[in-house]
């Protein structure tokens, strides 16, 4: 099995789900500008999107997007439940969450990375990520993770892009929301996370 990233992009999330559940795979490194992986290959022949996070499992079956994969791989943990069983409540909130982070945090911080942006259309995207966020700071203090007590692929990926917050392109203060920053504190201890940022070469 093959998982394709690019260091600090959201196959992050991906390969720390992947961690959790204590399933072998390769880690191929991909250059997003010239679509190339780091041994010479055509990226755009495995993936015609050109994006990461791209999953090739050993029976040929290739996922695209982050929210497909940790559902993929939380559905073949050999190592831990990682995901509510199917047709609890539960996996419904699960569902419900990936779907928040994807299209609430995820673009909004994203589209943050393009310098072309407007400042005031920046500000204004800021002031909307910090209302989400106080949402998800609202969840977060009830429960030390996203769903409870226990980690969920929400987890990994909520702290997969929240971690871009802090880079120099983007610059959103979250320092006040400080369940969120509890969240992120025990994220950074657990050894799939401590794994998956050294594995791409990135700070913790």
């Amino acid at each position: 099995m093959k998982l394709y990233y690019s260091p600090g992009a959201c196959a992050l999330s991906p390969q720390i789900a992947l961690r959790e559940a204590g399933l072998a795979f390769d880690l191929v490194k991909v250059d997003l500008k010239t679509k190339k992986t780091e041994d010479g290959g055509d990226f755009l022949a495995v993936n015609p999107k050109g994006q990461v996070p791209t999953l090739v499992t050993d029976d040929g079956l290739m996922l695209t997007e982050g929210p497909a994969i940790v559902q993929w791989v939380a559905d073949h943990s050999k190592a831990a439940q990682i995901a509510p069983a199917k047709g609890t409540q539960a996996h419904y909130k699960l569902l419900e969450l990936l779907n928040y982070i994807t299209s609430e945090l995820h673009k909004s911080l994203g589209s943050l990375f393009n310098p072309a942006m407007p400042e005031d259309y920046r500000a204004f995207v800021k002031e909307g990520l910090l209302k989400k966020y106080a949402f998800v700071d609202g969840l977060l203090a009830k429960t030390p993770y996203l769903l409870g007590d226990t980690f969920t692929v929400a987890d990994g990926y909520l702290f997969n892009v929240t971690r871009w917050a802090g880079y120099a392109a983007i610059q959103l203060d979250l320092s006040g929301f400080k369940n969120l920053q509890a969240f992120n504190a025990r994220m950074r201890e657990r050894p799939s996370v401590q794994a998956a940022v050294a594995a791409e070469g990135i700070p913790l």
